[in-house]
């Protein structure tokens, strides 16, 4: 049994994403010896380092514009409203600090991480995207299923 791409209903925008993610990865490490780990570019934005504001500042900005700008070149948005978690506000503030501890505890994010981490096959990234990955894997089954 083989198994074959149903060409006609592939979407190509994950695809483009994933290419650009993993460039914009590379140059910022080959041009800038930087790790495109977007907590660790945030964190470093509140306190910022007078040499490092400007580059920080702009790949930020390049994610934002790159996101408005999309449907301009024919990518369009997916339709989340059925997503829509049905949870309180608190309930919202309380996970998103939850992930931000999480965050720093592994001294990064799924970009640093998952993205740039274990394209350099970084031993540390690899341990650190199981684990997170299968937080939230256990998260979201609880979350349905309890």
């Amino acid at each position: 049994m083989s198994f074959q791409i149903p060409w006609d209903t592939f979407s190509w925008s994950p695809l483009f994403g994933g290419m650009l993610l993993g460039v914009s990865g590379l140059v910022l490490l080959a041009f800038n010896g930087r790790i495109a780990g977007i907590s660790g570019i945030v964190g470093g934005l509140l306190k910022p380092r007078k040499s490092e504001f400007s580059w920080r500042l702009l790949f930020l900005s390049g994610m934002v514009i790159a996101g408005l700008t999309a449907p301009q070149f024919g990518f369009e948005y997916p339709d989340l409203s059925s997503l829509a978690p049905s949870i309180s506000p608190m309930i919202a503030v309380l996970a998103g600090l939850l992930v931000g501890i999480g965050t720093r505890l592994a001294n990064g994010c799924t970009s640093g991480h998952g993205i740039c981490g274990m394209g350099r096959l970084s031993k540390r990234s690899i341990a650190a995207t199981l684990i997170f990955m299968t937080a939230a894997f256990v998260t979201v089954f609880l979350r349905l299923h309890a």
